[in-house]
């Protein structure tokens, strides 16, 4: 005879759903990508704001470091803003478990 009740086994498959819903929607790509593109953005359009005349002219005279490091920016706010738009949605309620227990836990 087993010492856990079919409940208690039920409880923990659905806690352990949750916990991983919960972890699948904090590692979401889309936010660690929209992460990153600001990030990588901010630090190239830095780099952008005052370049060389040497950076200049090897770009015939776009700076290129701008440019990049804005589109970079808005790709990554574009990617946090559809992150924030559509979240993850949540997991379906396990198979076989009717309201009543559902309301349990």
């Amino acid at each position: 005879m087993s010492e856990f009740s079919e409940k208690d086994v039920q409880r923990s498959v659905t806690e352990l759903e949750t916990k991983s819903a919960s972890a699948a929607r904090l590692f979401d790509i889309r936010r660690i990508i929209g992460l990153l593109f600001v990030v990588y953005g901010v630090i190239v359009t830095i780099a952008g704001i005052a370049p060389s005349d040497s950076s200049l002219d090897k770009a015939e005279g776009v700076n290129i470091n701008l440019w990049t490091g804005l589109a970079m920016l808005a790709l990554g706010l574009f990617f946090l803003i559809w992150l924030k738009l559509r979240p993850a949605a949540p997991p379906p309620p396990p198979v076989g478990m009717d309201e009543r227990q559902l309301g349990d836990h």
